[in-house]
């Protein structure tokens, strides 16, 4: 049976289909008006996404975020995850860290009702769940002893102001990790993985929405974005110590911890 909610999925699908994905992916005043709304269609299937693109590596990924997450925090530590989805990372986190308080912040309105729904059965009140921007968030200043991001700032409009926004929000000697996709400086490893991507996108995009758009977007979003080597260097330029980076699939895959100038700091 197709529900209301299926059928007004499928149409937004069909007008992002319609949409010129190359003119909003380079330029960050569209940008976020084809991201969010393509997260709104994907969040019931996301996480399914992520492990079968990903051909289950995504987990082993994200436990070694985690544990840099582990390795940073105080016991009671105030932790915000940016683009938290439907609350992995988040609800990890709190499972982790008894002690601890968790924010879980999306752009897309259903990712964040998906996130809601889920924290009942799994964490309680210590972990809480809004719609925002990451480049602009509507915390007080050197608020959060830890900030995470899976798969977040590449999907900005300026990564390098989101950053900023991070270090804005962090405690001197706080920290930041991320897990993202990363364009290879490599020009044919590049070619290779970012053709894969935009393909097999193509594939389950059209078999999950008639929109191969939805999925293939990946693809196109690494070859926009910033290679691991440069995401360092604007870490650097905004405030932070990159204290480790853990890649994969030949630099296509960066997992970073950085640390916010002070005092505060973990053992490599």
């Amino acid at each position: 049976m197709v529900t209301r909610d299926d059928r007004a999925g499928r149409a937004e699908a069909a007008r992002l289909q319609g949409l010129d994905l190359e003119a909003h992916l380079a330029d960050p005043a569209l940008k976020q008006r084809f991201v969010t709304p393509m997260f709104d269609v994907i969040a019931p299937r996301y996480d399914a996404f992520t492990r079968i693109f990903s051909f289950g590596m995504d987990r082993g990924w994200k436990r070694e975020l985690l544990e840099d997450v582990r390795r940073a925090a105080p016991p009671d530590a105030v932790v915000v995850d940016l683009a938290c989805g439907t609350g992995d990372l988040a609800f990890d986190i709190a499972l982790m860290l008894p002690d601890a308080r968790v924010t879980g912040i999306d752009a897309s309105g259903e990712m964040i009702a998906l996130a809601v729904r889920r924290r009942t059965a799994i964490s309680g009140d210590r972990v809480s769940f809004t719609v925002g921007d990451m480049s602009h968030l509507e915390l007080p200043d050197a608020s959060v002893d830890i900030v995470t991001a899976g798969y977040g700032f590449r999907n900005v409009p300026d990564y390098e102001l989101a950053l900023r926004e991070v270090a804005r929000l962090l405690r001197p000697g706080g920290y930041l990790l991320t897990l993202d996709f990363h364009r290879p400086e490599n020009p044919l490893w590049r070619w290779l993985l970012v053709r894969y991507l935009t393909a097999a996108g193509s594939v389950i995009g059209w078999l999950w929405h008639r929109a191969p758009v939805i999925y293939a977007y990946l693809g196109p979003s690494v070859e926009h974005f910033v290679s691991w080597q440069g995401f360092s260097r604007s870490l650097e330029r905004s405030g932070f110590t990159v204290e480790r980076v853990s890649t994969r699939l030949l630099g296509g895959i960066a997992i970073f911890r950085a640390r916010k100038h002070g005092l505060a700091t973990v053992d490599r």
